[in-house]
């Protein structure tokens, strides 16, 4: 479900990168196993809840399941936009679970998590873009396990204040959205988004004292001049901490890595976003934005 923009943008890169090689040393993973793994998986087998570790083939989920630690994805599995680089599924959703929160929070009691990531899909088609289900999960997670400190990854709910507000009546501990990529190519990579909107987004939570988080990904096509623009983007609209890491395809039918980032280039963003006013920067090659989340609570809350 590539959109035209995608399409040319696709073909010409795969032209462009075809002698791209084979993924570097520092961008191999081992398969995911052992019993803390296996635990979390038969748990959210059991409770029927989507993780976007397993959602979106995050190179990670060996070493966070085996931390008994995951990312929750609410609202569904289906997404109503096509981001060029999501492998979640694109289509129209044909129910809301209302009694998702419930599971969510039996989830976390049974992991005795310390900290917990909540993220979703695009429930575009929904009056407050599933604000509602955001705020019950925090609401359910603050009477069953206080000492768990709660971070959520949402949507841009369409810029809607309405939805906002939702959020904000029972506030998370870190409030994230990602901007996932500079500006220039939104199009191709998130064509129902607004780079805008996003920072906007997250100034609105900034101003209401809420702790902020951001993430991109990075060959994918854009420049570095582009993504420090971006960086100082982030810290004038209030952000917090910053997640950068390598794009990799999920398939054949997304976007085209344009090139691997060295652990070099990574380690620049780490300290010139530090010097930009960051509070915390994850910036390496299978950095993902809820990667060492629990760490980053700890630090800043």
């Amino acid at each position: 479900m590539i959109n035209k923009h995608q399409r040319e943008f696709k073909e010409a890169a795969e032209k462009e990168n075809k002698y791209l090689g084979k993924r570097p040393d520092w961008l191999k993973v081992k398969l995911p196993t052992g019993d803390n793994y296996s635990d979390v998986k038969k748990l959210m087998k059991r409770q029927n809840l989507n993780t976007v570790c397993e959602e979106a083939r995050c190179p990670n989920i060996a070493e966070c399941w085996n931390h008994r630690t995951a990312t929750f994805m609410i609202l569904g599995d289906t997404c109503t936009r096509s981001c060029g680089f999501c492998n979640v599924k694109v289509g129209i959703p044909t129910e809301l679970d209302l009694n998702e929160p419930k599971r969510i929070v039996e989830s976390v009691v049974e992991l005795n998590l310390r900290h917990v990531v909540i993220t979703s899909v695009n429930r575009d088609e929904l009056k407050d873009g599933g604000a509602t289900i955001f705020k019950e999960c925090i609401q359910l997670i603050r009477e069953q396990k206080p000492d768990c400190t709660v971070e959520i990854l949402i949507p841009d709910f369409k810029g809607e204040e309405h939805a906002f507000e939702v959020i904000i009546q029972n506030p998370p501990d870190i409030l994230n959205h990602n901007l996932e990529t500079v500006p220039r190519l939104y199009s191709v990579v998130r064509p129902q988004a607004k780079y805008e909107r996003s920072l906007n987004l997250i100034r609105w939570f900034k101003d209401r004292g809420l702790k902020t988080k951001s993430g991109i990904m990075v060959g994918i096509g854009e420049q570095t001049e582009e993504i420090l623009e971006l960086m100082k983007d982030l810290v004038s609209h209030g952000c917090d901490i910053l997640t950068i890491g390598q794009y990799l395809q999920p398939s054949k039918v997304h976007l085209p890595v344009d090139r691997f980032v060295t652990p070099e280039e990574f380690a620049l963003y780490k300290m010139e976003g530090l010097k930009m006013g960051f509070k915390i920067v994850e910036s390496s090659p299978l950095v993902r934005s809820s990667y060492h989340a629990d760490e980053q609570a700890r630090a800043i809350i």
